[in-house]
């Protein structure tokens, strides 16, 4: 069982976040839409806006300006580089998880051909999906990977049972986005390569509540999505550097063929990178809170995730049993309360004769943000029976309160009654 850490400064966190200050109504809005993009701290507003005041400009330039945004595109790589664990030349910056993820599939589509096998599966974001099934007009052969319902986990015996020596590459994701499941990349990862496979992780999910090390995970690729862990709208790719050298991107002639630059399909989002490094630093402040003998930025986010971890845990704790009294409802996934290892804390629920976007608006009405939809993981949805009507989604963050968990749960009890 988790239990809020002491060290877990939550005063101080939700100081952070202008936006968590607000109203409606007269009522404080609580945000558990954190799965389709979190609150961000005042840092990072701050960050992009000093760029666009001070260091707006285009890179390659002979000037003051452009050699400052230079240096923002160095310091946004080493920031998720210390997130990931990996090295600065292996992270590629871009728009967002989906765009990154195409890029690389196409890429890599360009060596598949007749033969070649392709494993994707029914529990991932279509953004995990759609661009390798898309690559089955090189000839090469996809196979889809099953879930197993009551858990919605990744069925590692279907998984195991697809993958032979004509498996090239395993598109995988590390958590699940609609109800937070959390799957063993590791041993996936294990099988893959016992076969020569490539493998491409979604962490989208997982990287605003748990620790990652690429090194350790020893996967090819990695994508997340910093508007999703407190930072502004963009994507971050990391490829172990053999392959960001060795596959060709479809680029412009003029564009560098340096690595990681080769990636960038354009100009990138300048004051949103600028922005990266407040996000990561935000993080890596709560570690040092919690323990301030730290130096390294990377040992500080490992410091960070633990009592987050903490944290969202214990609010988990409150929710499942929470929902789980109410009659009518069905919640989906890991309800489990001595497995929650196996789970993010996001939560999605169906209300016997409540429609999915009726709950979400009453509830949104009284200033609870919850999604409601398919999140785009639409074969998962599909496969619990809900693509059409949609699930309620409530996403936890470490800036979430007790009370304000107290408050969804009454308000589901009311909107049943």
């Amino acid at each position: 069982m988790h239990s809020s850490a002491t060290a877990f400064e939550l005063d101080w966190v939700r100081a952070q976040f202008p936006a968590l200050h607000q109203t409606l109504d007269g009522n404080p809005v609580a945000f558990f839409d954190g799965p389709g993009g979190t609150q961000v701290p005042l840092s990072v507003i701050d960050a992009i806006s000093d760029y666009l005041s001070r260091s707006n400009a285009n890179l390659g330039g002979a000037y003051a300006t452009s050699q400052r945004t230079e240096a923002v595109i160095h310091d946004a790589r080493l920031a998720i580089a210390d997130l990931l664990g990996c090295e600065r030349e292996e992270v590629v910056l871009g728009p967002n998880m989906t765009t990154l993820t195409l890029a690389m599939s196409r890429a890599i589509g360009r060596e598949l051909g007749p033969g070649d096998e392709i494993i994707i599966t029914r529990f991932d974001h279509d953004a995990n999906f759609a661009p390798w099934q898309a690559l089955q007009e090189s000839g090469a052969t996809v196979r889809i990977v099953d879930v197993h319902r009551e858990t919605c986990a990744i069925n590692l015996d279907d998984l195991a049972a697809k993958i032979t020596s004509r498996t090239k590459i395993v598109a995988i994701g590390y958590a699940s986005n609609l109800v937070g499941t959390v799957n063993d990349v590791t041993h996936i990862v294990r099988l893959a390569h016992a076969v020569g496979a490539l493998t491409f992780v979604d962490a989208v999910h997982y990287a605003p509540h748990h620790f990652l090390d690429v090194r350790s995970l020893n996967c090819d690729f990695l994508v997340c999505s910093t508007y999703k862990f407190f930072g502004p709208h963009m994507g971050a790719l990391f490829g172990k550097r053999e392959h960001l050298e060795r596959f060709r991107p479809y680029k412009l002639r003029a564009s560098s063929d340096a690595v990681p630059d080769r990636w960038n399909t354009g100009t990138l989002n300048h004051e949103c990178a600028a922005a990266i490094p407040a996000c990561v630093d935000y993080l890596a402040a709560i570690g040092r809170r919690a323990d301030p003998t730290l130096r390294s930025r990377r040992a500080a986010l490992a410091a960070a995730y633990r009592v987050i971890g903490s944290h969202e845990g214990g609010l988990l704790e409150q929710l499942i049993p929470g929902l789980s009294s109410i009659p009518g409802i069905r919640m989906f996934g890991i309800s489990d309360l001595d497995n929650l290892a196996g789970r993010s804390p996001t939560c999605a629920i169906d209300i016997q004769g409540i429609s999915a976007k009726h709950l979400a608006t009453r509830l949104g009405e009284q200033g609870i943000f919850v999604g409601n939809g398919h999140f785009y993981a639409l074969n998962l949805a599909e496969a619990l029976g809900f693509a059409e009507s949609g699930l309620v989604r409530i996403g936890i963050s470490h800036y979430n309160t007790v009370e304000e968990i107290r408050r969804v749960i009454a308000a589901i009890q009311q909107a049943c009654g």
